[in-house]
């Protein structure tokens, strides 16, 4: 049975302590969105999964209770920076699976000011608790990152994205031009889009100009901690149809990966962030879907760090390996390329709430492939991939077509 995304919703991403609300209130307004705009009610709703990162177990209940108390099945999910579009799996499994006919899928998080991954329960991701009392689950990448280029001050998770950065430039001669190419680009596409939380626009001088965080990353090129929360309604066909429901975009193909021996084997922090998970995760979900890299129009991936949209565009097949640098620099992944890859202005400029940063990749796919993305429209876009990492590690790749 085939699964169609009905419905979308998303709040502003923001940030932290920006607005005095609750994570339950962000809940409450991307989901009402979501089903005002699959045109049902909570009641039609079957089944939950909520993601989330930085908040107890059952939060999840707390959050959907806001739309309303039906008694059906909610799902806690975390999936670290991958925990959005896992909760969207867990919906299409449902729908395809006959389990359920309508699901809404929702993430959120409230975070902390400071590094990226500092959340709500104080525990510093890549590092232990603040009691020593339990070593990080993503241990073993960063002891791979420490074997090869030691551990310095700066954040973790910039510094192991900043080692596989320096790693790819070594080895195929990137520069630090193109990864700012990369961040420059998503500032630009994030100025037309008013849920981003950050819309200034910088160029390639301004982006090197600015903090550097771990070399070769500077700030602007660091994806920001963030508040906020998606959702996106799942149903069946003959859901849809018995509804008249209209607008719908359908799940094509999906597959999550999770960490092989290639990401260990090699000592590369290229291989330990991801791109073996994710080019793996591009080719199941390109099989199911019937579709490859060159059917796609619009790309919104998973842009943590400026570096992993260019591990990113080679694990999804749109250029040779070490070719990302000139293929960001030539314009082929923004308006007037062969791809618009994050016109949302990814992570870097609209924001990284991590449990809700997949689920909302799939909202700005479906406003693009149903032509309403305003400013931001991709012209005749009919096929869309969002592709969501995260370490420890999950890699989810989505094919999503217009009907």
């Amino acid at each position: 049975m085939k699964a169609y995304v009905a419905g979308v919703g998303m709040t502003k991403f923001e940030k932290p302590e920006t607005r005095s609300w609750q994570y339950w209130d962000m809940v409450r307004e991307a989901g009402e969105a979501a089903l005002a705009d699959a045109g049902i009610g909570y009641a039609d709703v079957e089944q939950v999964p909520v993601g989330y990162c930085f908040q107890p177990s059952t939060a999840g209940q707390r959050a959907a209770y806001e739309l309303g108390l039906t008694g059906i099945p909610v799902y806690n999910v975390n999936n670290n920076c991958a925990t959005g579009s896992t909760a969207l799996m867990l919906a299409r499994q449902l729908v395809e699976g006959d389990a359920a006919d309508c699901v809404l899928a929702l993430g959120f998080e409230k975070m902390k000011k400071g590094a990226l991954g500092g959340g709500a329960d104080g525990v510093a991701r890549g590092g232990a608790a603040d009691d020593g009392s339990s070593a990080s689950p993503v241990a073993r990448h960063y002891e791979i990152m420490a074997a090869r280029h030691g551990f310095e001050m700066s954040p973790p998770t910039a510094q192991i994205f900043g080692d596989a950065a320096r790693e790819h430039m070594e080895k195929y001669g990137t520069t630090e031009a193109q990864l700012a190419a990369v961040a420059a680009k998503n500032h630009r596409h994030s100025a037309h889009n008013p849920n981003a939380q950050f819309r200034d626009v910088y160029d390639v001088a301004g982006i090197l100009a600015s903090r550097t965080v771990h070399r070769p990353l500077t700030k602007l090129q660091c994806s920001p901690t963030s508040d906020g929360a998606a959702a996106v309604v799942v149903v069946s066909q003959r859901f849809a149809a018995r509804r008249g429901l209209t607008g719908l975009v359908e799940i094509a193909g999906q597959a999550m990966t999770t960490d092989t021996e290639e990401s260990f084997a090699s000592g590369s922090c290229i291989d330990v962030v991801g791109q073996p998970m994710s080019r793996e995760a591009a080719r199941q979900a390109y099989d199911r879907a019937g579709l490859g890299i060159e059917d796609v129009d619009v790309i919104e991936l998973h842009d943590c760090f400026s570096v992993n949209e260019l591990l990113t565009y080679e694990a999804l097949g749109m250029c040779a390996m070490g070719e990302s640098g000139k293929l960001v620099e030539s314009g082929a992944t923004s308006y007037g390329g062969r791809w618009v890859v994050n016109p949302s202005g990814g992570l870097i400029s609209k924001g990284h709430p991590l449990g809700a940063t997949g689920l909302a990749q799939t909202a700005e796919l479906v406003w693009q492939l149903r032509g309403t993305a305003g400013e931001r429209q991709v012209p005749g876009a009919r096929v869309g991939l969002a592709h969501n990492i995260g370490l420890g590690g999950a890699a989810v790749v989505t094919v999503l077509r217009a009907v």
